[in-house]
């Protein structure tokens, strides 16, 4: 790295096709990585696997070293702000597009899979408009939260018989009190809601997609619209699993009981991060 920034740091100014295309490539390998437009089909059908590698590799680990990637060379996209503008509109488009996709699914764990691609696409948004740190702040808020929806959604599967569709769940908040409260912890960090940690990650973001010149107002306008759908999404999922009348078999219904405290206690830790976790960005809010 050291060595490389060294380099581009001698560059002159003006354009370099060259900088360009190795920004480009870079960006190519973190979209697949990433799972952004065209390249996430993997990442909803890679879902089929344990629900705590979901949590791990899905919501804090694996699929954000495309993030950590371009923030970590964005002394190379600095100088490039032709590949950086792509960038911030690939993200916003991914967050929009995989939104659009979650509203229309009916299995927890797959709805949860495009959220997080939405998710990715905020923060390849916040890396393209030159906020990386940002982008880095949303990846740990999105680790907390996004994790303690995975393991919520394992502990549902784990009541529901390994059942993951929304319409044969209901009423589960009296069985399942734990799940229920943790899973809206959750639900409303990564609806932006303040306090909890999503409202300060995606608050940021926006604040510098505003500020951004050029398409930054339009690039705010699909964020800000793409923050209303996570919330219509994520709701939906609440209200469907944990209000209402039981709409599964009634063996299913026999069988629904909190889970034991080695799955409630991750929980629980996961729960609490997920509304304080965003506070570490209020320094920067008070300057």
């Amino acid at each position: 790295y050291s060595e490389v920034f060294q380099k581009a740091a001698e560059q002159p100014g003006a354009f370099s096709p060259a900088l360009a295309a190795i920004c480009l490539c870079l960006f190519i390998g973190a979209m697949g990585k990433s799972a952004q437009v065209p390249l996430y089909v993997w990442l909803p059908d890679a879902m089929a696997g344990p629900t705590p590698v979901s949590a791990l590799i899905h919501a804090a680990t694996m699929v954000t070293a495309g993030v950590y990637m371009v923030t970590r060379c964005n002394v190379l996209f600095r100088l490039a702000p032709e590949v950086m503008l792509f960038v911030a509109v690939i993200g916003c488009f991914t967050a929009l597009f995989a939104g659009t996709i979650a509203v229309a699914q009916n299995d927890l764990k797959r709805i949860l899979a495009y959220s997080t691609i939405s998710q990715l696409g905020y923060m390849f948004l916040a890396c393209g408009v030159g906020a990386f740190s940002v982008g880095m702040f949303h990846v740990m808020t999105h680790a907390c939260f996004k994790a303690c929806l995975f393991l919520g959604a394992g502990s549902v599967m784990h009541a529901m018989s390994d059942d993951l569709d929304l319409r044969h769940m209901g009423g589960l908040r009296a069985k399942m009190p734990i799940t229920y409260w943790t899973f809206l912890a959750a639900t409303l960090a990564i609806a932006g809601i303040p306090p909890f940690a999503g409202f300060f990650s995606k608050d940021a973001i926006l604040a510098s997609s505003f500020e951004a010149p050029g398409l930054g107002k339009l690039l705010w306008f699909v964020g800000l619209f793409t923050a209303g759908l996570t919330a219509f999404y994520m709701f939906r999922i609440v209200s469907l699993t944990f209000f209402g009348q039981f709409r599964g078999t009634k063996e299913q219904a026999h069988h629904v009981h909190e889970s034991p405290t080695s799955m409630t206690l991750p929980l629980v830790v996961l729960g609490i991060l997920s509304v304080v976790v965003g506070w570490l960005g209020l320094p920067a809010v008070f300057g």
